[in-house]
């Protein structure tokens, strides 16, 4: 989920940047400090939003820079269990997908791509048994979030599912329950014929 986070802090403008209107510096700098930022109070900062304040700067002795205190806010990427995000897949593996969901990357298990048996393939495809529903680099996929482990800020992790109704590759959505009721129909036949043989016996 995105959040527009106020914050507070002392933002050092070297003296490369005391051409600029000083708001113009101080925010420079502030995308340089902040974007990109990983932690687990603020999940992934994306960009600056607004700058609301800057205070008259402060100059310490024995470093050339200006220090101005400032208030402003920051737009950042903080996934939550359960929380349902939409991304496109980057790359699949024989154990699962990687998709881009913007600010970060989830990681789907192939058991949990679809609810059926999944099979990979060397063109970077992976294919249900029975449903005949592939996924490939590009699709357009819902997914939930199972697992979130911000504590490696180099290498953050997110673990997604799509196996739950409403999940999945958008197309497979558009479909609606038509392949699912196409499946129990052929495993309620089987019973019924099962059940024929029986009488027969």
């Amino acid at each position: 989920m995105f959040y527009q986070v106020k914050l507070s802090d002392h933002v050092r403008v070297p003296p490369d940047l005391f051409h600029l209107p000083t708001k113009e510096a101080v925010i420079k700098r502030i995308k340089k400090a902040y974007e990109g930022h990983i932690s687990k109070e603020l999940g992934v900062v994306v960009d600056v939003a607004e700058l609301h304040e800057v205070k008259e700067g402060t100059i310490i002795p024995g470093d050339g820079a200006s220090y101005f205190y400032s208030t402003f806010e920051l737009i950042t990427f903080k996934p939550e269990l359960q929380e349902v995000v939409l991304g496109n897949i980057r790359d699949i593996a024989d154990f699962g997908a990687f998709i881009n969901l913007g600010p970060m990357e989830g990681m789907v298990h192939i058991s949990q791509t679809m609810d059926d048996f999944v099979s990979f393939s060397k063109e970077k495809v992976l294919t249900g048994k029975d449903s005949k529903r592939n996924l490939k680099v590009g699709d357009k996929c819902r997914a939930r979030i199972i697992a979130v482990s911000l504590k490696d800020v180099v290498n953050p992790k997110l673990g997604l599912t799509m196996r739950q109704d409403g999940l999945g590759k958008l197309e497979w959505l558009k479909e609606g329950p038509a392949k699912k009721e196409a499946k129990e129909e052929k495993t309620e036949g089987k019973k019924e014929k099962k059940g024929h043989k029986e009488e027969k016996k």
